[in-house]
Formats: structure tokens, C-alpha cells, sequence
């Protein structure tokens, strides 16, 4: 995906939502969806060659991982009121995951931003 591809968003998001349905909870697919749309949004518009997204069901974890190839790291940050409805993502990600983190690849550059979800079994 590049930064034209915004569009892609959504079918990351949907591509997800089919991974995870009859695997997790509702809720907890829900929240996955939510931060993806952010990583993979940040990813599109903060760097200039796209991003690569991987995602994993093990038995009791989500992980979802969003490769760019920028070596900048992100950091969260509280937005003032000046800046709309930007600057939240990270912070979202921080409150929501079970654990996230910004891993610096030894090949290839750039860094993946992921986050982890505890996936209860769906009923």
C-alpha cells in the first residue's frame, strides 16, 4: 500500500473483521479493527513508500503488525483541542492494546509498529 492508497484502509480493515470473525469476540474484533485503521493510517500518511501488514490468530493473542520503511519512531502524544480529530492513534493504541511496541527490523529498514489483543474465543 502507498500513501494514494488511503482507500486501502478499509480493506485492510475488512480483510481483518474475516480473520477474525467465528475467532474472537465482537468486542474484541471491534478494537482490532479500530487500531489497525490507525497504524495503517499513519503509516500511509506519515511515510512516503506504503506499508505492509501482517496479522496472526494464535490461541489466546492477536497480533497485528504494520511495516513502513521510515526509520522515524513514533511516539504518542495527548493532542491539544487545536488539532482536530489528528494526533489520537497512538494514544488509542496505548489505551487499547494488551501490550504494543515499535520494532526496528535488522533487514530492510524502517520499523513495525504492532499491537497485541487478548482473543477470547468467540461463542
Amino acid at each position: 500500500m502507498r500513501r494514494a492508497d488511503l482507500k486501502a484502509v478499509g480493506e485492510v480493515r475488512r480483510a481483518l473483521r474475516e480473520l477474525l470473525r467465528h475467532r474472537c469476540e465482537t468486542d474484541t474484533a471491534a478494537v482490532a479493527e479500530l487500531l489497525i485503521t490507525e497504524l495503517v493510517t499513519n503509516a500511509l500518511v506519515h511515510t512516503p513508500q506504503g506499508a505492509e501488514v501482517r496479522a496472526r490468530m494464535g490461541a489466546t493473542r492477536l497480533r497485528v503488525e504494520v511495516r513502513d520503511y521510515t526509520n522515524r519512531l513514533p511516539s504518542p502524544h495527548v493532542p491539544s483541542a487545536d488539532d482536530g480529530t489528528h494526533g489520537r492513534g497512538l494514544v488509542l493504541v496505548q489505551a487499547l492494546a494488551a501490550s504494543w511496541g515499535v520494532d526496528v527490523p535488522a533487514l530492510g529498514g524502517g520499523k513495525v509498529v504492532w499491537f497485541e489483543l487478548v482473543a477470547d474465543d468467540a461463542d
